[in-house]
């Protein structure tokens, strides 16, 4: 229930008060949210070009669909990682930055990018079939979130001492995105009949993204952020859909 609350707009009640714990667990089961998602905005898509919506259109219009039935919170760590990782001076510069909230360059122009790159992308799914496009988006919205697990993982500290990544950091198994990830490559074989290994490699290809920004931020800030989250899981969805967008 706390992965629903906290992942989506559900007006979801969670009771308890053992936040660690239950932000860990909600970091497990984030990638069933993100299937969740990739349902519902891929049956919108395929009503859209049913309808005759321009296919950049609808591309556009699903993008801004998956950032309001995420309260905007992924996008908004892309945004922030992307000034935090742009600017000079060591990593207590850097997470100052990420902190102030304020939308600067680097930010503006990852967002249009990225997004921009998303929209296209889901764009280019038009002449699929409809039960193919619907399962091409639940795939890369849902190895997105799988990346959150690596962010995580045991091992890798906090940059900072308050936070959401200061409550998630390290909770989890070094083998649980590895393991997300198999099972998803192994889903992946259905998703595009013609060409099995696109699938697999949309799902590789998001991974290596992952453990790459992963890598890259503990190098310079020190640790992981939340924002470091929603920057994994925005660039990891954007590949996956780009590989499947291929053809």
């Amino acid at each position: 229930m706390l992965a629903l609350s906290w992942l989506t707009v559900l007006p979801v009640r969670v009771t308890g008060d053992d936040v660690a714990s239950r932000a860990a667990g909600a970091l497990r089961w984030a990638p069933v949210v993100g299937a969740l998602l990739g349902a519902a905005a891929g049956g919108l898509l395929v009503g859209s070009f049913t309808l005759g919506v321009p296919t950049a259109v609808a591309g556009l219009l699903l993008v801004g669909f998956l950032a309001l039935a995420t309260r905007g919170m992924h996008v908004d760590g892309l945004a922030d990682t992307a000034d935090g990782l742009g600017c000079y001076g060591p990593p207590e510069r850097a997470l100052a930055v990420m902190r102030d909230g304020g939308a600067g360059p680097f930010a503006v122009v990852t967002l249009l990018v990225v997004l921009g790159t998303q929209a296209a992308a889901l764009a280019a799914l038009a002449d699929r079939p409809p039960g193919l496009t619907v399962a091409a988006v639940v795939l890369a919205t849902t190895t997105g979130r799988a990346g959150f697990a690596w962010c995580a993982r045991r091992g890798l500290p906090a940059a900072r001492s308050t936070g959401l990544g200061a409550t998630v950091a390290g909770s989890q198994p070094p083998w649980m995105a590895p393991a997300w990830w198999a099972a998803l490559a192994v889903a992946g074989l259905a998703v595009v009949p013609e060409r099995p290994w696109q699938g697999v490699a949309a799902v590789v290809v998001a991974a290596a993204v992952v453990v790459a920004l992963s890598a890259h931020t503990r190098r310079r800030l020190g640790g992981m952020t939340g924002d470091v989250l929603g920057a994994a899981n925005e660039v990891a969805v954007t590949a996956a859909l780009v590989v499947l967008s291929v053809g």
